[in-house]
C-alpha cells in the first residue's frame, strides 16, 4: 500500500512539475522582430504613403505603437543588425562598418546575442533572410538560432539562388530551388510558426527588400501599371511583395491565436538611399550612409495586443537597441549590469507606468561623421561642419542653430564626448569616411548656383 502511495505520490509530484514548467513556458510571449532593407522614412501606409498600400505592415501600427521618432544606430545595413543582436552601440566592439576586403572572414559579432540569451530561457529560435554579419564561427547556427534559412552576405539577387558564399542556404546547405526571397523568407518563417506554436518562439525576420538589385514578380509589377517610372514602379512591387509576405507571418499568429502573446518589432536597418532604390525620407534631410536624420530614422513600430496600447503614436525617441532589452524583460529574463546594454526595456514607458523618456541621448558615429540627439535638440557634424537643429521645430535639419545656441552645442559635445570614451576604433574600414560629404540640401543649391 505504501509502495503504491508513494508511486502515487510521484505520479502527482512530476504532474504537478510539468503542468507547471508547461504554464511558465505558456506564459513566455513570442517575439517576432521584423526588419526592411533601405526603406525610406516616408514609405509605408501608415507614415503617409498612399501611392503603396502596405496593409498588413500598417496594421502592426493600427493594434499598437508607431514611433515617429525611432531611430537606428548606423546608417547602414551590418552596423545596425550588430547593434539589434548585441543591444549595445556597435562602436563599442569595433563594427562600425559594413564589411569589406579588410574585413575579416569571420568579422560577425563576438559578442552575445539576443538569439543566444532567449535560446537560453526556453526559446525555440529562428531566423530567416538577411544574415550580414559574417559565416563561419560568426554563422547564425553557432550565433543562438536553432534554425536558418537565407543567405550570409549584404545583398542578393531576388529570383537566383547563388553560388558559394552568395548561396541562399538552409543552415548549411545550398537550397535547390527557390520562388522569390521575399517571399521564401515570409514562408519559411510562418512554417516555422506552425512547427512551434505550442512553444515560445523567437522568429527574427530581416528582409532584403527593398535593397538593390531591383527585381519583383509580374504579378507585383502589374499591381502598379500606373507607375511610370520603371524604378518606382519595381521599388512599389517589392514593398508590396514584403507587405505580403508580412501578411502571411502575421496571419500565423491569427490562426494559432497567438497575438496576444507575441511581441512583434518592425523597423528599418537605415534610411532609404533614394538614388539607389527610389526610397523616399518623406520631409527628412539626408540618405543611407548619413547621420542625417534621413539615415538613421526610420519606419519603427510595436504591437503586442493586451498589453500595449493600440493605435498609439510615440514621439519619445527609440532605437534599434532596445529591442534586446525589450524582449527580454517581456520574457522574464533579469538583465545584468555586465551585459553593458545601451539599449532600455521599453514597456514601462509604453504602458504609461514611466512618463519620462527612455533614452537621455541618442548618439551616432559614422566614421567621420557624427550626431547626438538630446531631447528636441540634435547636433549634427558632416563634412567638417557642426550645426544644431531644433527638431521638434526642424525635423528636416535645415536651420542650422549652432550660433545662436551655443551653450546648448556645448552641452551636446560634452555628451558626445563622454559616451565616445567607451567606443573602440573601426575594426575595419576607413575611420575618416564621410569627412567630406556636405549637407544633400546644400549640395544641390550650390549645383543651381
Amino acid at each position: 500500500m505504501r509502495t503504491a502511495l508513494s508511486s502515487l505520490t510521484a505520479i502527482t509530484c512530476c504532474l504537478s512539475f510539468s503542468l507547471a514548467a508547461f504554464s511558465a513556458d505558456a506564459a513566455k510571449p513570442n517575439v517576432l522582430v521584423i526588419v526592411a532593407d533601405d526603406l525610406g522614412w516616408g514609405e509605408l501606409g501608415c507614415q503617409g504613403n498612399p501611392e503603396i498600400p502596405t496593409p498588413h505592415t500598417d496594421s502592426i501600427a493600427k493594434n499598437g505603437i508607431r514611433f515617429t521618432s525611432g531611430y537606428v544606430s548606423g546608417p547602414y545595413c551590418s552596423p545596425t543588425r550588430a547593434g539589434l543582436m548585441t543591444g549595445r552601440y556597435q562602436q563599442r566592439f569595433g563594427h562600425e562598418f559594413n564589411p569589406g576586403p579588410t574585413a575579416p572572414d569571420n568579422f560577425g559579432i563576438k559578442q552575445t546575442t539576443i538569439a543566444n540569451r532567449l535560446k537560453e530561457a526556453g526559446y525555440a529560435t529562428g531566423m530567416f533572410g538577411k544574415w550580414h554579419l559574417g559565416d563561419g564561427d560568426s554563422h547564425p547556427l553557432k550565433r543562438g538560432f536553432d534554425e536558418y534559412y537565407g543567405f550570409l552576405g549584404g545583398a542578393h539577387p531576388y529570383q537566383q539562388i547563388g553560388q558559394g558564399r552568395n548561396a541562399i542556404l538552409r543552415g548549411n546547405e545550398p537550397v535547390e530551388k527557390m520562388e522569390f526571397t521575399t517571399l521564401d523568407f515570409g514562408h519559411e518563417a510562418a512554417k516555422f510558426i506552425d512547427k512551434n506554436h505550442d512553444k515560445p518562439w523567437f522568429v527574427y525576420l530581416p528582409f532584403n527588400a527593398v535593397h538593390t538589385p531591383m527585381e519583383a514578380p509580374q504579378k507585383y509589377l502589374d499591381r502598379f501599371e500606373k507607375i511610370t517610372d520603371k524604378k518606382r514602379r519595381t521599388f512599389a512591387a517589392m514593398l508590396s511583395a514584403m507587405d505580403d509576405a508580412i501578411g502571411e507571418v502575421l496571419g500565423k499568429l491569427r490562426e494559432h491565436k497567438l497575438e496576444e502573446n507575441t511581441l512583434v518589432v518592425y523597423f528599418a536597418d537605415n534610411g532609404g538611399p533614394t538614388a539607389a532604390n527610389s526610397s523616399t525620407n518623406g520631409p527628412l534631410n539626408g540618405f543611407k550612409a548619413s547621420v542625417w536624420e534621413g539615415g538613421v530614422r526610420v519606419p519603427f513600430l510595436m504591437q503586442w495586443k493586451g498589453k500595449l496600447p493600440a493605435g498609439k503614436v510615440e514621439d519619445r525617441p527609440v532605437i534599434q537597441l532596445d529591442v534586446q532589452a525589450t524582449a527580454l524583460a517581456a520574457a522574464g529574463v533579469t538583465i545584468k549590469p555586465e551585459w553593458k546594454f545601451d539599449g532600455v526595456n521599453l514597456l514601462p514607458y509604453l504602458t504609461g507606468e514611466k512618463k519620462d523618456a527612455p533614452h537621455d541621448a541618442l548618439f551616432w558615429r559614422f566614421g567621420a561623421q557624427r550626431a547626438v540627439r538630446m531631447g528636441d535638440w540634435k547636433l549634427t557634424s558632416v563634412g567638417g561642419s557642426t550645426m544644431l537643429f531644433n527638431l521638434a521645430k526642424d525635423i528636416g535639419e535645415k536651420n542650422d542653430l549652432a550660433s545662436q545656441e551655443a551653450d546648448k552645442l556645448k552641452q551636446l559635445e560634452a555628451a558626445y564626448a563622454e559616451w565616445n570614451k567607451g567606443n573602440i576604433e573601426p575594426a575595419w574600414g576607413n575611420a575618416n569616411r564621410g569627412a567630406k560629404k556636405a549637407n544633400p540640401d546644400q549640395a544641390k543649391k550650390k549645383k543651381k548656383k
